[in-house]
C-alpha cells in the first residue's frame, strides 16, 4: 500500500524514527514499515490465517487478564477489538505481503497494532497514541511471534480442513458410491500397462476411487493429531521468556474453548518454533489425495477419450464448447482442471517441504509465512477443486454401454480361461491367430478344432472372469 498524495497522515515516532501514517489507519509503525520494505508479491495473508491469529491473541488476552496481567478496563476494550476482527469489520488493515520476515514478525505486530488502537478509540483516545493500551506491553503480553504464529498456522490448517476441505472429500465419496451403484452391472475392458487386460466390472474402478479418497481422509485427520500440539507460551525459544510460568497451560485452554479444537502444549515447547514437521506432514497427506485425485481424473479422461477415435467408454458431460476452430468438440475440461489442481498442490507441497528444511536453522524456523501460505492455497485449492468436478463432472458421468460390449466383443484376453485346460502357450497361439485374423477367440477355437472340456461359451463369457 503505498499513501496518497493528498491523503492525510499522522506521524508516529518508534526507536529507529518518525514514520507517517494514513490518519484512519489502525496499524502503526511497524506495519507501515513493512508496507515499505515488502513490496513484494502483493499477495497478503488470508483472512482465515487473520482471523486465526485473532483467536490465539484471544485466547492469551483471556489468559493474562486470569493471571492478573491486565485489569479489566483494557481487556473489556481489547476483547471488544478482537471481537469486530473476528466479525470481519476491520480485516482491511491487514495489508502486509505475505513474503517478509519470516517468522512472520510483522505480520503479528500488525495484528498488536490493530488491536491496541481500535482497544484506545473504544476508551475515548486518538490512534496512535499506544495508551492506554500498547502493542507490545499489552496485546503482545507473554508471547513472541515465534510461538503466536506457529499456533495461528496449526488452528487455520485445521479450521480449513474441517470447513472446507473434509465437506468436500464426503462429497465425492458419496458421488464415487453412488457412480459405483449405477455401473455395478457394466462390465468392461480392463487395461494393464495401456494395453487391454482381463474384463473388470466398471464399479470396481470406481471403488478404488472412494477408497483410496477415504484412506486419503483418514490420513488428513491423522495428521490434524499433530497440529493439535502447539507451543504457545514458550515466547522467543521455547523457553518462556519473558512469560508466567503459568501462561501457557492457562492460554491453551482458553484456545481450546474458543475454537473447540482440542489443543494441547508441545511438550517440548522449542520444536514447534525451531521446526514444522507437523506442517510438513499436513502438506504430504495433501499431496497423497492430490496424487489419488490425478489418478482419477486421468483415468476419467482416458475413458471418455473420443468420442469416435477413442475408449469412449464413458459419457463425459458436455459443460462448454471444447474449441475455437473444430465445431461440436467437447473437452475433459473439469478433469483438465482438477489435474492443473492438483500439480499446483504437489508443487506447494515441495516449497514447504524445502521451507522445513532450508528454513529450520538451529533454533527457529524462518519460512513461517511461506509455509502457511502454500498449505491454505493447497486445502483451497483442493476443496474447490474436488466440489467442481464432483458437480460439473462426476454427478452426470454416464457409461457408454454400447462401446463397452463392442469392445468386450473384440477382447482376446478371454483366452485366459482357457489356459488352465489347454496350457499357456496353445492359449497364447489362440491369442495370436485370433489378432491376425480379425476372427474372435471363439471362432479361432473351432477352426482349430480343439475340444475343451466345458462349456465353450460360458468360459469365453467376460462375465465368467469377474
Amino acid at each position: 500500500m503505498v499513501l496518497g498524495k493528498n491523503e492525510q497522515k499522522r506521524r508516529e515516532k518508534d526507536f529507529l524514527g518518525e514514520v507517517e501514517i494514513p490518519a484512519n489507519a489502525y496499524w502503526g509503525t511497524s506495519t507501515q514499515r513493512a508496507i515499505r520494505n515488502f513490496q513484494i508479491s502483493g499477495k497478503k495473508f488470508p483472512d482465515a490465517f487473520i482471523l486465526a491469529l485473532a483467536k490465539v491473541k484471544k485466547a492469551c488476552l483471556k489468559a493474562n487478564y486470569e493471571l492478573g496481567k491486565l485489569d479489566k478496563v483494557k481487556t473489556e476494550a481489547l476483547l471488544g477489538a478482537i471481537d469486530e476482527i473476528l466479525s470481519k469489520k476491520l480485516l482491511d488493515q491487514f495489508p502486509l505481503d505475505v513474503f517478509q520476515t519470516g517468522s512472520g514478525t510483522q505480520t503479528n505486530m500488525n495484528m498488536n497494532e490493530v488491536v491496541a488502537n481500535r482497544a484506545n478509540e473504544i476508551l475515548g483516545h486518538p490512534l496512535g497514541r499506544k495508551s492506554p493500551v500498547h502493542p507490545n506491553d499489552d496485546v503482545n503480553k507473554s508471547q513472541s511471534s515465534n510461538d503466536v504464529i506457529p499456533t495461528a498456522m496449526h488452528l487455520c490448517a485445521i479450521e480449513l480442513l474441517n470447513c472446507k476441505l473434509f465437506p468436500s472429500l464426503d462429497r465425492l465419496k458419496k458421488s464415487l458410491r453412488q457412480k459405483t451403484h449405477e455401473f455395478k452391472d457394466v462390465i468392461k475392458t480392463g487395461r494393464t500397462h495401456l494395453q487391454d487386460a482381463v474384463p473388470i466390472p466398471l464399479s470396481m474402478e470406481f471403488e478404488v476411487y472412494e477408497r483410496q479418497a477415504s484412506v486419503n481422509e483418514k490420513r488428513l485427520r491423522n495428521a490434524c493429531n499433530e497440529l493439535y500440539f502447539v507451543s504457545l507460551g514458550g515466547t522467543a525459544l521455547g523457553t518462556g521468556t519473558g512469560a508466567d510460568r503459568r501462561f501457557a497451560k492457562r492460554a491453551v485452554s482458553y484456545l481450546r474453548d474458543i475454537t473447540g479444537v482440542p489443543f494441547r502444549l508441545n511438550p517440548v515447547k522449542a520444536e514447534g518454533i525451531a521446526s514444522h514437521s507437523a506442517i510438513v506432514n499436513t502438506s504430504a497427506a495433501l499431496r497423497l489425495l492430490s496424487l489419488s485425485l490425478l489418478k482419477m481424473a486421468n483415468d476419467i479422461r482416458w475413458m471418455g477419450s473420443g468420442p469416435r477415435a477413442g475408449l469412449g467408454e464413458l459419457v463425459l458431460p458436455a459443460n462448454e464448447p471444447g474449441s475455437s476452430i473444430m465445431p461440436g468438440k467437447v473437452n475433459p475440461t473439469q478433469a483438465e482442471m482438477l489435474i492443473q489442481v492438483c500439480l499446483q498442490v504437489i508443487g506447494n507441497d515441495t516449497a514447504i517441504c524445502f521451507a522445513e528444511g532450508f528454513g529450520s536453522m538451529l533454533d527457529l524456523n524462518v519460512t513461517k509465512p511461506l509455509m502457511l501460505m502454500n498449505l491454505h492455497d493447497s486445502i483451497v485449492l483442493l476443496s474447490k477443486g474436488i466440489d467442481s468436478f464432483v458437480k460439473n463432472c462426476l454427478k452426470g458421468l454416464k457409461a457408454n454401454k454400447k462401446q463397452i460390449d463392442s469392445q468386450l466383443k473384440k477382447s482376446l484376453v478371454t483366452v485366459t480361461n482357457l489356459a488352465p485346460l489347454v496350457g499357456y502357450d496353445l492359449a497364447s497361439e489362440i491369442a495370436r491367430k485370433a489378432s491376425r485374423s480379425g476372427k474372435t477367440v471363439k471362432e479361432v477355437v473351432k477352426s482349430m478344432g480343439l475340444k475343451i472340456n466345458g462349456d465353450l461359451d460360458r468360459l469365453l463369457d467376460p462375465k465368467s472372469m469377474t
